[in-house]
């Protein structure tokens, strides 16, 4: 892969500005501001991190976590870049690549959660389980949805991902001028896409890390194809997504365990226990600096008199970790730089850097005090009722929304309050294709609206249909 094509700024509706307007802007700060600017973004600071419908302004939500994913690319965009041009490592990438490599990768993090669903990570298993149990129960002239959809399509719904989402929603579902939604740059496109492959492509046991799971939908294949071509990667994982996961890995590791102190769900005791006692036959020098550190911000903030003296260490020694995570990023990327820009580097940029196992017992610990914690649970259990309702009532309705078969009143009434927008795009891209692409697409009007929503009006509108 060449720097020349993965920095693409093409886009996939051409687009010139006007001449003599004085936009001096490059086409990737144009991207930025497209995104800033859109209802989509604005919608996750009502979209859960990890604690839904929290009432604390200090706890993150979609947003403040995007923009810390934002502020960390950018900085691993700096990082990687002058090492690059300060060792010479590659003659393609020129002085005048590192703006653009970290607006880039400053766009990314803005847009990479941006197809998740209400209710977090959460939201994706709720949509690909009721997938999995639904999808032979719905039937089409009589036959199950199973016998009806390809392979594919089917497989697109049972994995379904917050990610593969993404590249959806700006590509077509954001209805800013036509179906080419936001029209961002290829290069900003091609970075959002992690995993490029499709649901019938997926193999978590490969090793390969571009294969865990699905990139692109069935219905957007063609702009996935039309991305590969422009950027050069076919197939292969785009070098700046590596970057791009790297920022988000930081972002969530480090807020989770700092969101998780605030709500009580761990003490600054039980975390520095829980950080010597992680695998202590792999810890090593750094692991051990790095714990000792947190140690060390709680004494010095006793020393200060401070309040909430464990408060103020973990929140602290948060920021230093993520300093130190984002060198160990930089030097994965640099010491596998061949293998990335060859496409055959097959994990994350932090395997074999110092900072390996302070990532996995954070996230170890953010998963066991948070993650599968009482109030989560309770919360999730709550979520999963919103989800069953909604899907069942609007996947019925839309099976046979703009057949010859006739809708009950209360279908036509579910599909009436499903975005104008949205409905717009289907209808789009529905026609002149067949009977069982129109079906497919149908159902992804339903995703497309459940992703779309925030918790708050997924909660609210669960409560108006169910009577509640």
């Amino acid at each position: 892969m060449r720097w020349k094509e993965l920095l693409c700024p093409d886009r996939i509706r051409d687009y010139k500005g006007r001449p003599g307007s004085g936009d001096l802007r490059t086409e990737f700060e144009k991207d930025y501001h497209r995104i800033i600017g859109s209802a989509s973004f604005r919608r996750l600071q009502d979209k859960t991190q990890v604690f839904p419908l929290d009432k604390s302004d200090f706890i993150r939500t979609r947003l403040t976590h995007s923009l810390e994913v934002s502020s960390f690319a950018k900085s691993l965009g700096q990082n990687i870049s002058e090492q690059i041009l300060r060792n010479g490592k590659d003659p393609d990438f020129q002085p005048s690549c590192k703006a653009d490599v970290c607006d880039i990768l400053q766009c990314a993090g803005l847009l990479h959660d941006i197809g998740n669903p209400p209710f977090g990570h959460f939201g994706e298993t709720a949509i690909r389980d009721w997938f999995r149990r639904n999808l032979p129960l719905l039937t089409w002239k009589g036959k199950p949805l199973t016998e009806v959809l390809s392979l594919q399509m089917q497989e697109d719904f049972r994995n379904f991902e917050g990610n593969t989402q993404a590249l959806r929603l700006v590509t077509k579902l954001h209805y800013l001028v036509d179906a080419h939604g936001m029209n961002l740059t290829k290069a900003l496109l091609g970075t959002i896409i992690k995993y490029p492959v499709s649901s019938t492509m997926i193999d978590k046991r490969s090793g390969d890390i571009r294969t865990k799971k699905m990139g692109y939908f069935y219905a957007d294949r063609e702009v996935f194809d039309e991305i590969q071509r422009s950027t050069g990667t076919y197939g292969k994982r785009h070098p700046l997504a590596f970057a791009l996961e790297a920022a988000d890995d930081i972002a969530y590791k480090t807020a989770d365990i700092e969101d998780a102190y605030k709500k009580g769900c761990i003490t600054y005791d039980r975390l520095v226990r829980e950080l010597e006692e992680f695998r202590p036959q792999e810890q090593d020098d750094e692991y051990r600096r790095m714990v000792g550190s947190l140690r060390y911000r709680y004494e010095r903030a006793l020393e200060k008199g401070m309040n909430a003296p464990e408060g103020n260490a973990v929140q602290n020694w948060a920021v230093q970790v993520q300093g130190q995570m984002i060198r160990a990023a930089t030097d994965g990327f640099m010491r596998n730089y061949e293998a990335i820009m060859e496409g055959e580097y097959k994990t994350d940029l932090f395997a074999g850097a110092p900072g390996a196992l302070m990532m996995d017992a954070l996230g170890d610990i953010a998963y066991r005090f948070a993650f599968i914690s009482g109030p989560i649970l309770k919360l999730e259990l709550g979520a999963g009722a919103i989800f069953e309702f909604l899907l069942s009532r609007f996947a019925d309705a839309a099976v046979h929304y703009d057949t010859d078969e006739p809708l009950t009143a209360m279908q036509e009434k579910l599909m009436s309050i499903l975005s104008d927008n949205y409905k717009a795009i289907y209808h789009i891209y529905a026609d002149g294709q067949d009977e069982v692409t129109k079906l497919y697409l149908r159902l992804l009007l339903v995703t497309d609206e459940i992703c779309g929503m925030t918790d708050s009006y997924a909660k609210e509108l669960y409560r108006e249909l169910s009577g509640v």
